[in-house]
């Protein structure tokens, strides 16, 4: 949820329509920032601000006394049903509920270390032993989990430790012997098979899996570049009073090479599966697996064993210093504003955490481009790319100055001309003031009013928490003033550059059964964030590089050859493999403000009405392909077939139903009957569809995971050969969803 809740949306928009003419015209016509703020500003009442409170009222982020036992129970529901992952969550929630030091605590860190054993996490399970321990777990039950704590550590190959717990317990059974005969007799028994394991058990390795991951985290650019942080010296900075900003090849680029890879100067991660109370849920406690639950809320780590905030029970951390550093960098503002945050949406929530670590850098430098280039009515920085005359002094290049050719510097470059991710890049991505609707603008300068009067109440002192300079703490005391409108100001100016500038995070998840031999995937959006150098790039239909992410890194390759001079360039999201030209012009028009005139809309827009070949139809008679409007004829010329547009839709349809029942039985176990269900809807497809349709490629790959449930190798990389023939002409030889068919057949021909 990028923009604040419906109701508070039709809420403001409704308010702006009640507004006089003349107050309409005075923000619409305001030239900057700072007057769109304080005009709007001006017209938030409590009334508004209580509307507000009564929407976040709805989000429960506080810590709830009796939420523990309530997930500690629902837990211990999924750990007997064997659902190791769902009781992991659910202790985790109890978790988060629960105060430091506490008897719920202790509890819901050990069962969740049981859980974590049986998904052979024995690290992890370990470390939730020592949390579990720290925070008062019960003596009476403490045999059970040393018992689990010497077991991981044979396991870990840890035998040293594993004999030393093994003799502890063994001396604290001996002085104190308060379990029952039963009960004794079962924990000797264990320690007996743990001693035989110790004698038997070798060190382990790491896994090659694990090493290769971990090779690939840890991969670096070549030769870093010396204008450009994050980028590799393959790629240099130019500008041009019409593409703004861009970035070129400074020598030939081959296919795969890294070109960026940049942290997020800032990330905030996507909460859009939280529901307020009053949608969906049966109770107020939610059991559902969300990615707030399994991602950390920092670094974007996928932790099954997050360490919450001690404050709320919405943020959770992969470790104790990634908590740390959350606290120290922004989370201490943030926490007790959890709900509002939920309530006006990500991008606003990006705006504070952005302006937030502004006050780590340089005190003179944050000071002059919040009270200067922010503030000041008279400074500003050039919101259009057409304005060329700005542009020539703006955006860097020569001008004249005393009869003399001096060269400008290029916006987000300091005084070396370097570009670097930082605050001062970040305050250089435009805005776009001036192509934002009035209502949008007057709705995300109240949401920020709304958050800074929240803000008010905190003392400029705790928003300099973690400054660790004095003279740094009296330089931004200015900045950080209540009464002050540039904290507004600042956060205004990026909610507004984010709906062109704000990058999704993403990650690849498998789906499917942990049973599966071959595994799917589908990447998901996980978190917003600012990359100032991939801001840079400009975008094509057809982009000859491609983005993936490791936590909050993103990395940036070449998917093609790219010439010497050649403009590095990015896809926006409108694919000329998932949306024809119309759609692609209107989503990129209304969103970033531009009419695309890349090859691809270029070609597209002379191209003949045929429809692409993953929609076509083709002749029952011949194969040929069938063209036309309400009716279609056969493209071969010596075929007189013509059949009507709506009969092809309708089979289509009926198609589709087909393998939708082929794929519960799938889902089901029931392989034979699946595989009849395909082969008849393989077969049928064959009379009326093109060989490279979507439904023909989707039809083989459904085969192809049936035949490789049974084991049969051989046919299952037949039918997903075909499949990857329609996704190529889908998506194209070096698209990301290729790399997916292609990863699938590289099991069934290791497992085959």
């Amino acid at each position: 949820m990028d923009l604040p809740v419906e109701e508070w949306k039709s809420y403001i928009l409704e308010k702006w329509a009640l507004l006089p003419k003349s107050v309409q015209v005075t923000i619409s016509k305001a030239e900057t920032l700072s007057d769109i703020f304080l005009h709007s500003s001006s017209l938030l009442q409590p009334e508004d601000e209580m509307f507000l409170k009564r929407l976040s009222r709805g989000y429960l982020v506080g810590k709830d006394p009796n939420a523990p036992l309530f997930y500690r129970e629902e837990g211990n529901k999924k750990f007997q049903e064997k659902d190791y992952t769902g009781a992991t969550v659910l202790y985790s929630k109890g978790v988060s509920h629960s105060r430091p030091n506490t008897e719920d605590t202790s509890l819901c860190y050990a069962n969740r270390s049981a859980a974590l054993f049986h998904l052979g996490q024995y690290e992890t399970c370990l470390e939730d032993i020592v949390r579990a321990q720290m925070h008062g777990y019960p003596e009476r039950l403490q045999p059970k989990m040393m018992l689990r704590k010497a077991e991981c550590l044979v396991l870990l190959g840890r035998l040293q430790e594993a004999s030393q717990t093994i003799s502890d317990l063994e001396s604290s059974f001996a002085a104190k012997p308060t379990l029952a005969a039963s009960q004794f007799q079962i924990l000797q028994r264990t320690l007996c098979r743990l001693k035989m394991k110790i004698q038997k058990k070798e060190n382990l390795t790491e896994t090659v899996s694990a090493a290769l991951t971990k090779a690939f985290e840890d991969m670096d650019l070549r030769e870093e570049n010396k204008q450009i942080s994050s980028a590799s010296a393959s790629v240099s900075l130019c500008t041009d009073p019409f593409k703004g900003r861009y970035l070129i090849a400074t020598k030939d680029i081959l296919p795969g090479e890294l070109l960026v890879k940049e942290d997020a100067f800032v990330s905030v991660l996507n909460p859009a599966e939280v529901l307020p109370l009053h949608l969906g849920l049966e109770s107020k406690w939610d059991t559902r697996v969300t990615n707030g639950d399994l991602y950390c809320h920092r670094c974007l780590k996928r932790s099954l064993a997050p360490v919450p905030c001690d404050g709320c029970s919405y943020a959770k951390y992969c470790s104790q210093e990634c908590m740390q550093q959350a606290w120290d960098l922004y989370h201490n503002i943030e926490c007790s504003l959890g709900a509002l945050l939920l309530t006006l949406g990500v991008f606003c929530h990006v705006a504070l955490r952005s302006t937030l670590l502004a006050r780590f850098e340089d005190a003179g430098e944050v000071t002059r481009k919040l009270c200067g280039d922010i503030s000041n009515k008279d400074t500003r920085l050039p919101e259009s790319k057409n304005l060329v005359q700005t542009l020539s002094y703006d955006l860097g290049g020569e001008s004249e100055k005393n009869g003399k050719t001096v060269e400008t510097p290029i916006p987000g470059c300091d005084i070396n001309g370097k570009y670097e991710n930082n605050y001062y890049a970040v305050c250089n991505l435009l805005p776009h003031t001036e192509n934002h609707s009035a209502e949008y603008k007057f709705l995300c300068a109240l949401s920020i009013s709304a958050l800074c009067r929240q803000l008010e109440a905190a003392s400029p002192q705790a928003l300099m928490t973690g400054l660790t300079s004095s003279k740094l703490k009296a330089a931004m005391a200015p900045v950080l003033c209540p009464e002050s409108s540039i904290w507004g100001v600042a956060m205004l100016r990026h909610m507004l550059q984010l709906q062109c500038n704000a990058q999704a995070i993403t990650a690849i998840q498998q789906t499917g059964s942990k049973e599966n031999i071959i595994t799917d995937s589908r990447q998901v959006r996980l978190a917003t964030g600012i990359f100032p150098v991939v801001s840079l790039l400009n975008h094509s239909c057809s982009p000859n590089t491609s983005m993936s992410f490791v936590s909050t890194v993103a990395t940036v390759r070449a998917s093609q050859h790219i010439g010497k001079g050649q403009e590095i360039l990015h896809c926006y999201g409108p694919h000329e493999s998932r949306m024809g030209v119309a759609e692609r012009q209107q989503k990129l028009r209304s969103q970033y403000f531009f009419d695309c005139t890349c090859p691809a809309c270029q070609h597209g827009k002379h191209r003949t009405t045929a429809e692409p070949r993953w929609e076509a139809f083709c002749c029952c008679s011949c194969r040929a392909l069938i063209q036309g409007d309400e009716v279609l004829s056969c493209g071969n010329a010596s075929c007189t077939e013509s059949v009507s547009r709506d009969h092809l839709v309708s089979r289509l349809q009926d198609l589709q139903q087909q393998v939708g029942i082929a794929r519960k039985l799938l889902r089901n176990g029931k392989l034979e009957r699946a595989i009849q269900q395909l082969l008849g809807c393989q077969h049928d497809a064959e009379s009326f569809l093109s060989a490279e349709h979507s439904v023909v490629g989707e039809i083989e790959d459904d085969l192809a995971q049936a035949y490789a449930a049974l084991g049969d190798w051989q046919k299952s990389a037949a039918h997903l050969q075909k499949s990857l023939r329609v996704v190529e002409v889908r998506h194209g030889p070096s698209s990301v969803e290729m790399g997916h068919e292609l990863f699938k057949l590289a099991q069934i021909f290791f497992n085959g």
